[in-house]
């Protein structure tokens, strides 16, 4: 197995774990001066970045990497810069009443060498997310990229190098090998983001070292909408959640709950927002191609089965797919069944497929059956359904009455439940994610506890007793 660059991954991983044993716990000042450092390397070369990407998808538009992983990334790196000090505090308290006048409290302390594998949907910050909470945890970095994305991830390679010291963050590229390499070290945490099919293979080789594990997957998101829904409103988030990477997002959409009577009115309504979102699609360059040639033919051919099998297609634009450009139409899909691959896979693409439902409890009965899904989009107005819903689901995280957005906020936490995913980051979450929070007990000079001490006589029992009935 070749390493990029002759890396010798057990031994880098082995040379950060001794520099941060040298400094197991930084101030403020230096965490606050590595993340200004990560904020350089998006701020200062977003055009770079923005081409990077482009050329790696064959069209990303340039709007979309700002909107999506620029705005994102510089966000959370402010966010940990204003808050991070105070993340930084020990939370004291009181003992237990039977300890007093002890005191305790809960200490952050660095986890060590943290690892982070990048997936290709969005390179920058799926790399940057994770990176920002790590090190405002005050930990070093190995950063695994994504083969898929090769411009973009040798650029940040040579990005983070200039801006970071070596023994802080190192970013690694390579194939396959390399990622499962990666995987196998013996980090202090490691976060992948990707497949759940991956996951497992990660999660597998992470347990041969006893390493704690953070996973983001994925899974097929359902977007339910109510009865209450504002109809129009609800289709046009539904769309642009789909349609923006051209629906390559983990959360983004994978198929809709609706009233029956409601199918023909989403298929026009649909067919009305792209062509005002997206106006001669065939033709727009603000709509993304997919990633790669093997993603492309596994959409084409999950479409292709799902209308072979009775299955009804219909386009929201009339172009028609060009496989040299990687450019898929965006498709509504009827009449599926449960057990097509389209409803069997997560499809991460612009296909959407349609599933009608007579009562709400239907739709939700519909996805509780299913693997807990990374999110869930709700669009209703009547408050009683809302908390009926988020009651009888799982999900990882929910949006009402929009898409996406939900991963955007700095003070929810981002995973996924079950099968897709374990953990969570993102703002103080992601703090307590890559810390070790310290349990310390101080006992007090004056104290009780020698009343418990052996020879077990009459006064150990009655203090015995007193615990006991006090609990």
């Amino acid at each position: 197995m070749n390493l990029p660059d002759r890396l010798d991954l057990p031994s880098e991983l082995k040379r950060l774990r001794e520099v941060q044993t040298q400094h197991p716990l930084p101030d403020w000042s230096v965490r606050a001066r590595r993340l200004r450092a990560l904020e350089a390397v998006v701020r200062d070369h977003r055009s770079e970045i923005a081409d990077a990407i482009h050329a790696d998808f064959g069209c990303r538009p340039r709007e979309e990497t700002d909107m999506l992983e620029v705005f994102p990334s510089l966000s959370a790196i402010r966010h940990a810069l204003s808050h991070g000090r105070r993340w930084m505090k020990p939370r004291r308290g009181l003992a237990s009443l039977a300890f007093l006048p002890a005191r305790t409290e809960m200490r952050p302390q660095p986890l060590g060498v943290v690892g982070i594998i990048v997936p290709w949907n969005y390179p920058l910050f799926l790399a940057v997310g994770p990176l920002v909470d790590a090190l405002a945890a005050g930990n070093r970095a190995m950063v695994k990229m994504s083969e898929y994305t090769p411009r973009f991830s040798a650029l940040f390679a040579d990005l983070v190098a200039r801006h970071f010291q070596p023994d802080e963050v190192l970013v690694v590229n390579g194939d396959a090998a390399v990622g499962q390499a990666f995987a196998g070290l013996p980090f202090d945490h490691l976060l992948f983001t990707g497949s759940t099919a991956v996951g497992h293979h990660v999660m597998r080789a992470a347990s041969a070292n006893l390493t704690p594990v953070t996973l983001e997957l994925g899974g097929k998101s359902p977007a339910i909408i109510g009865p209450g829904a504002r109809f129009e409103h609800a289709v046009e988030r539904i769309v642009f959640g789909k349609m923006v990477n051209a629906g390559q997002t983990c959360i983004a959409p994978d198929y809709v709950l609706l009233p029956r009577a409601d199918v023909a009115r989403f298929q026009t309504a649909a067919r009305a927002v792209v062509a005002r979102l997206y106006p001669d699609l065939a033709n727009n360059k603000q709509y993304a191609s997919i990633a790669t040639d093997r993603h492309y033919q596994r959409l084409a051919k999950l479409r292709d089965e799902a209308v072979k099998a009775g299955a009804q297609a219909a386009k929201l634009a009339n172009i028609e797919d060009r496989p040299t450009e990687r450019l898929l139409a965006p498709t509504l899909l009827t009449q599926v069944q449960d057990d097509m691959p389209v409803m069997q896979e997560e499809i991460f693409g612009p296909l959407l497929p349609l599933i009608p439902y007579d009562q709400l409890d239907e739709a939700i009965d519909y996805v509780s059956r299913h693997p807990r899904p990374l999110a869930l989009y709700l669009f209703e107005q009547d408050q009683n359904r809302i908390d009926h819903v988020l009651a009888r689901t799982h999900a990882g995280g929910v949006s009402l009455n929009d898409t996406l957005y939900h991963i955007a906020q700095h003070n929810l936490p981002f995973g996924g439940v079950g099968p897709s995913g374990m953990g969570g980051y993102h703002g103080e979450a992601g703090f307590r994610t890559f810390s070790h929070m310290k349990p310390v007990f101080h006992q007090a000079r004056v104290n009780g506890t020698g009343l418990l001490n052996p020879p077990y006589g009459k006064r150990f029992r009655q203090m015995l007793e007193i615990l006991l009935r006090r609990g």
